[in-house]
Order: structure tokens, then C-alpha cells, then sequence
């Protein structure tokens, strides 16, 4: 008899609905500008009770669709480590897009990695989405390494296309089809 095991969880980490009580490490985890910037803007400063609401409602947020945010939590001891969200996705043209944020403190251990092949294998083989298609600014070279070592391709950089800290960035745009992913990842038998 084979062992069921959730599409959710990898070798390291385990993706998860974020629960209200995650709004403590997530405050911690925009504590760092830099990783705030990578991952998204920096934001303006939020209380405690801000994150509590935040988290609250993200806990109850309707989940039935492609587009969601999940908590990112190790398989050992269950931290949480991150979030990670599908988003812009186009079901008529198959592509979609995502975006990971690991915590400072936890950053390089793998957990984006693990965590992007779950989102991709689940959107890919389960929602028959055929492109997968990130950005990230052309200064955060630890991005555009994990997304080369997953496959990616690089497709273009848009120049001049952000700014913040009294600069103008470029922004490099990667992609993936699903027959790119499944060379290297393939699908787990069912039968």
C-alpha cells in the first residue's frame, strides 16, 4: 500500500493557509528594508494590531481560486520562514506568475526553492497552466540565480522600470513553460 503525501509539502518545508497567530513573524520579517524591497516595496511602518488584521483576513481569504498567498513553514520544527503568492494569472492564455518572500534569518536553506517547485507543480499539473513568468529587479542576483537553477529562461529586462531609493531599476523578466518544468521536475505517478 502506498503512502499518501500532500502536494504541499517537499523535502524542507510545507506550504500552508497563513493563521492569524502568524502575524508576529510576519511583522519581524519586514523588519529588514532590503528584503522588504526585493520582495515586493517597502512599506510604511503598520502596528501590531495592523498585522493582526492583516494576518486575520488572510487567514479567512477566499482560497477557491488560482490566485493566493500561503504560509511557508519548515518540515522539522514547523517555523514559519516565509510567504509565497500565485498571482497574475491568465487562464486563457496559460501563464501565471509568483512571488516568494523568505524571512531574513532563514534565507538560503533551500526553502524558496522547495516552495516554488510545490506552487509550480500545483498550478502546472493541476490547473493546466503552461508558462510560468517571474520579475525581479536586475540587482537581486539571488532571485535571478534561483530562478536560472529552477530552469528559467531570461526573457527580457525592462529598463528604466522602477524606482525607489532616488533611482530609476530595471526589472528582469524570466520564464518557464511547463515542458521546461517537468524535464526537470516530472510528475508524480498516480496509478
Amino acid at each position: 500500500m502506498a503512502v499518501m503525501t500532500s502536494i504541499w509539502t517537499g523535502r524542507k518545508i510545507r506550504l500552508r493557509g497563513i493563521e492569524p497567530e502568524d502575524w508576529k513573524a510576519l511583522q519581524r520579517f519586514d523588519e529588514h528594508t532590503a528584503d522588504m524591497r526585493n520582495a515586493d516595496r517597502i512599506h510604511p511602518p503598520r502596528s501590531a494590531a495592523g498585522y493582526r488584521d492583516w494576518a486575520a483576513n488572510q487567514a479567512t481569504a477566499d482560497a477557491t481560486g488560482d490566485e493566493f498567498r500561503l504560509a511557508i513553514e519548515t518540515r522539522v520544527d514547523q517555523t514559519l520562514v516565509g510567504t509565497l503568492s500565485a498571482n497574475d494569472t491568465d487562464q486563457r492564455a496559460g501563464r501565471f506568475s509568483y512571488g516568494i518572500s523568505i524571512g531574513h534569518d532563514y534565507q538560503r536553506h533551500g526553502y524558496a526553492t522547495d516552495a516554488a517547485i510545490l506552487l509550480m507543480t500545483y498550478l502546472f499539473g493541476e490547473r493546466r497552466y503552461h508558462k510560468c513568468e517571474v520579475s525581479m529587479y536586475a540587482f537581486n542576483e539571488a532571485s535571478i540565480a534561483l530562478h536560472r537553477k529552477l530552469g528559467f529562461q531570461l526573457e527580457g529586462q525592462l529598463r528604466d522600470h522602477e524606482y525607489f531609493a532616488g533611482h530609476r531599476h530595471d526589472l528582469v523578466i524570466m520564464g518557464l513553460t511547463i515542458n521546461e518544468f517537468t524535464a526537470r521536475y516530472p510528475f508524480a505517478d498516480v496509478g
